[in-house]
């Protein structure tokens, strides 16, 4: 099975960095999605696919998923860019 690897990104609507520097494993989804035949909503028989596993480390999360035989595929964090601007700029 598929696993995405990835640390969790700072939340865009506060200024904290709260649970930033945990890591998430998410089990990729094997089988397509499918329509209920009565309700008409998406869904599969794929279980494992709504899960969130929480590690403290990279190493960690590396060691489960080869413990579990998972491939892994690692996802970078995105660049960090700050725009720097004094509270005066709003006035200009």
């Amino acid at each position: 099975m598929l696993a995405r690897l990835y640390q969790r990104p700072k939340n865009a609507m506060q200024s904290g960095r709260a649970k930033t520097g945990q890591w998430l494993l998410e089990i990729e989804r094997d089988e397509p999605q499918h329509a209920d035949p009565l309700t008409g909503w998406p869904g599969s028989g794929a279980t494992q696919t709504q899960v969130q596993l929480r590690f403290p480390t990279r190493e960690a999360a590396l060691a489960y998923a080869e413990a579990q035989g998972l491939i892994v595929e690692i996802v970078p964090l995105g660049p960090v860019r700050l725009k720097l601007q004094a509270y005066a700029d709003n006035f200009r």
